[in-house]
């Protein structure tokens, strides 16, 4: 049984779910534990991160990271599911100019109310969105806030036009097709879409599914597995080494350590809230401090 921990920084192909993707590593290295953050549809490629072992109780920490995607819209058809996959639903014969374009992504910068797709995992009074559309229902899904650090244009031609976009948790690159597409007076669905980069993970770095499966038929460890602390490094994190301390963690209990030492300390907004102790690259728990005292909240030893 595979016993390590840590993040893979996995480039999830087209025509895959994520779930079939991690689904296919935990079959091929006999993993216990594994998980994903930031599901990507499965007309999608690029980057997934992957949590191993006790590495999946951090999930969280990467699930709200800012994302960077690239895409394409193709103007003139609007469809069911936002993107290629789905029925048309409506159509027009206007493609809008480059110029356009440009005047009109000025207003999807910094924080938007956006309405996800109704083709999408958004819970409704409890169930899931598209399992209402798969049962002919009619409802409504109420606006969200979500954050656009920035959006701009890495190539048009006549019927589509490439963007590339930083945002925040929760934002739907399919709403923003379906939006900006109306505001131009036309339609649109995107018509590839790719995540390039997921906080510290990004696609210069990652592994494709394929490769790592390779490696699966010869060897029956992975040697792409980064430590946990590495993927984190935004958040204040302090090294311990004493064996009792780390025993005493194993327990619960909390433990007194320097708040002088934290790495990171040095930040006017010490958020002592939330607190990484590591040792030897991998966390061990996750907690808050009071005064020098070290509360555990999460632990992972």
């Amino acid at each position: 049984m595979f016993t390590k921990q840590g993040w893979i920084n996995l480039y999830k192909p087209k025509n895959i779910s994520s779930f079939k993707a991690i689904n296919s590593l935990k079959k091929e290295f006999l993993i216990n534990k594994i998980g994903h953050a930031g599901t990507l549809d499965p007309m999608a490629e690029g980057v997934l991160p992957v949590a191993i072992g006790k590495a999946t109780k951090l999930i969280p920490y990467i699930s709200i990271m800012n994302k960077e995607y690239e895409f394409t819209i193709s103007w003139g058809s609007q469809t069911m599911t936002d993107d290629a996959e789905g029925k048309i639903l409506f159509e027009s014969n206007y493609f809008p100019q480059k110029n356009e374009i440009e005047k009109k992504i000025i207003n999807y910068l910094g924080f938007i109310n956006q309405i996800p797709p109704k083709v999408s995992a958004v819970k409704v009074n409890g169930n899931r969105a598209y399992k209402l559309v798969r049962n002919n229902e009619t409802f409504k899904i109420q606006p969200k806030k979500v954050l656009v650090e920035n959006l701009s244009i890495i190539d048009h031609s006549i019927k589509k036009t490439s963007f590339k976009i930083l945002c925040g948790k929760g934002f739907y690159v399919r709403s923003l097709a379906r939006d900006l597409a109306l505001d131009l007076k036309t339609y649109g669905h995107i018509s590839s879409l790719k995540r390039s980069k997921v906080g510290k993970f990004n696609e210069k770095n990652s592994i494709l599914l394929d490769d790592l499966l390779k490696i699966g038929q010869r060897h029956k460890e992975i040697n792409c597995i980064s430590p946990t602390i590495s993927m984190l490094d935004d958040i204040l994190a302090y090294e311990i080494d004493d064996q009792l301390d780390i025993k005493n963690l194993s327990f619960g209990r909390s433990i007194k350590i320097d708040e002088n030492k934290i790495i990171n300390s040095s930040s006017i907004n010490l958020d002592k809230e939330n607190i990484l102790l590591s040792n030897k690259g991998d966390i061990v728990s996750i907690g808050k401090l009071d005064g020098n005292l070290f509360i555990p909240n999460k632990i992972l030893i």
